[in-house]
């Protein structure tokens, strides 16, 4: 393997020093995109809109059912 000169070794240090700060920078960026839980919501609105109806009915329908069983042990 060749020897390389003391300023070629900095020079190559440099260039990957600059490589990984636009990498962090990079990863900075795509994690505050990520972790952004305003972004996803607006993206999903109507999925969410359409759980939470779901939910909604789910949780009427079981209370509903409550009522008809105490209901019928009073009656």
């Amino acid at each position: 393997m060749a020897q390389r000169s003391p300023a070629e070794i900095r020079s190559s240090i440099e260039a990957n020093r600059m490589e990984l700060a636009v990498s962090v920078a990079n990863l900075r960026g795509e994690v505050a995109r990520l972790t952004d839980w305003r972004a996803h919501i607006e993206r999903h609105r109507s999925e969410i809109t359409m759980g939470a109806a779901v939910v909604g009915l789910m949780l009427g329908a079981r209370m509903v059912r409550r009522r008809r069983r105490r209901r019928r042990r009073r009656g």
